[in-house]
């Protein structure tokens, strides 16, 4: 029998989903979309220094382009909070569709956007303006793709099913790189006058395709029954804050892992690259790339593993691993030596990392009732991510004028690491709770009356 009554009707008259039409929906919206938020992270660190910020001091240009990486971090917060009560007020297809054409549209205009050159300070300020509509975006987009699959799967295999959304965003960072990599190898003449331009005036393909293919998306079973049955909530966030803060501070913290994945693909490619180092552009996107094919093959298998032995576990290891592969890998580039870049990064980025990023979309997003579980993936992700986006600069400061401080680089990012094991080691295990049961409290067990022990005269 159901611990909650009110799930128990749920469960039987919720209609049945279509899985593998929503995890492919997710999966090349997420491709699409991840591509654009990606190629922004490669051009921070090597194209924007040199055409969106002054020439007088190279110093501080990279490291105010790695913070504009950092702003789409700062809005997606923001972001969450509208698109997370929008998505469990109106549905989660819609949001899914508005968020791709947003991140197209504004990638788009990025590469027609003039450079410092051309209309000095006003260049730097357009390009923040375009990345805070980046991660507006992005805020919503994951969540509602996460929110989709789940409610769409298998009770045994949502998290192989919620894994994909993941793994299109890994599919998208590997198109990001290898778009970046002819562009890099462009003479520097032809790369920082026109070559930059060519990966984001692409994504206006993105922005179509991915119209096409959610437009037509059904709505989830579980979001269909309950706006049926009225029982949409009105004020998702406030429900949420008043019932479930528990959860989304965890969500929060646990987040905190994507730490490992924004200091990999943005600050250790301006490492590598750096005169400290001296490794090439091209050698490091392929290494990047390849990393990324990695992830493209663990992720669903480390999904698959949760669903039988439970997502702590497998999450645990991702996290745990992390904080230690994050000084191999770092050592490795200190060594310049390119075979150690490509092994220690392939079983960093690719096989570790994946044991968390493949998880969190089922983990976090069994945390919560189909009420409010959109605006608890998207509230909750995106603080922790706002912190993650900004761990580039934090990493810039840390490595010193000289830029070769990898050790207190890899020491922060471990910290990060940690503290998301324990956010994790203290949730609840959910691999096997009922889908319309995921995010209730059991009912009360009602008052057993009590037989006196008194003998009547």
């Amino acid at each position: 029998m159901s611990a909650h009554p009110e799930a128990a009707r749920a469960s039987s008259s919720t209609p049945q989903g279509k899985p593998r039409k929503a995890a492919f929906a997710a999966w090349i919206g997420s491709v699409l979309e991840y591509y654009d938020f990606f190629i922004y992270g490669s051009a921070a660190a090597l194209i924007f220094p040199k055409v969106f910020f002054s020439p007088d001091d190279p110093a501080t240009a990279t490291l105010i382009s790695l913070a504009t990486f950092g702003v789409a971090y700062a809005a997606r917060p923001v972001g969450a909070l509208f698109l997370g009560h929008f998505g469990d007020r109106l549905g989660r297809r819609k949001i899914m569709v508005w968020t791709l054409v947003l991140m197209g549209v504004s990638t788009f205009l990025i590469g027609c956007l003039p450079t410092y050159a051309q209309v000095g300070t006003l260049a730097p300020v357009l390009l923040v303006l375009m990345r805070v509509l980046q991660g507006l975006s992005a805020a919503g987009e994951q969540a509602s793709a996460n929110a989709m699959t789940l409610e769409h799967a298998p009770e045994n295999r949502r998290g192989y099913y919620t894994s994909f959304t993941l793994n299109g965003t890994q599919a998208g960072q590997i198109l990001a790189t290898l778009a970046f990599i002819p562009v890099a190898a462009l003479p520097d003449e032809q790369l920082y006058s026109w070559g930059w331009r060519i990966p984001f005036l692409l994504s206006v393909v993105a922005a179509v395709a991915g119209y096409l293919i959610r437009r037509n998306l059904d709505e989830t079973p579980v979001f269909q029954q309950a706006s049926a049955d009225q029982d949409v909530a009105r004020m998702p966030l406030v429900e949420l804050v008043r019932n479930h803060w528990a959860d989304v501070l965890r969500v929060v913290a646990a987040a905190l892992i994507a730490t490992a994945s924004t200091i990999f693909s943005v600050w250790a490619l301006t490492y590598a690259t750096s005169d400290a180092v001296g490794l090439s552009k091209s050698g490091m996107l392929w290494a990047s790339g390849c990393a990324n094919a990695v992830a493209l093959l663990a992720i669903p298998l480390w999904a698959r593993l949760s669903d039988r032995i439970g997502r702590k576990p497998v999450f645990l290891t991702g996290a745990l691993g992390c904080a230690v592969m994050i000084y191999v890998y770092l050592w490795a580039i200190s060594t310049g030596s390119y075979p150690l870049v490509f092994a220690t990064g392939l079983l960093f980025f690719g096989v570790v990392y994946s044991a968390a990023n493949g998880i969190w979309p089922s983990f976090y997003g069994e945390m919560f009732p189909a009420r409010v579980r959109l605006s608890g993936m998207a509230v909750g992700t995106q603080i922790g991510f706002a912190f993650a986006g900004f761990a580039v600069t934090f990493a810039a400061r840390i490595a010193g004028p000289d830029g070769d401080n990898w050790k207190g680089v890899a020491t922060f990012t471990a910290v990060f690491c940690v503290i998301c094991a324990i956010a994790v080691a203290t949730g609840r295990e959910t691999h096997k709770v009922p889908t319309a049961e995921l995010g209730l409290r059991p009912a009360k067990e009602p008052a057993k009356p009590q037989i006196s022990e008194s003998v009547s005269s």
